[in-house]
């Protein structure tokens, strides 16, 4: 089940950080802390996520 997780996290991990690095974009926060950040915290979410489907998968 973990290598599921981390296999789906690597998907999941870059679609929440470019959405969350576009929304600071598009809010005009351009400073490059600010994308980090948002890049981070998207890859940060992406592991709870993950790990919950990755569950959800392997149970049926």
């Amino acid at each position: 089940m973990v290598r599921l997780a981390l296999l789906l996290h690597l998907f999941i991990g870059a679609t929440l950080s470019g959405s969350a690095v576009i929304a600071v974009l598009v809010a005009g926060m351009s400073s490059g802390l600010m994308i980090l950040g948002a890049a981070a915290l998207g890859f940060l979410l992406a592991f709870p996520i993950s790990f919950l489907l990755a569950r959800r998968l392997y149970r049926g």
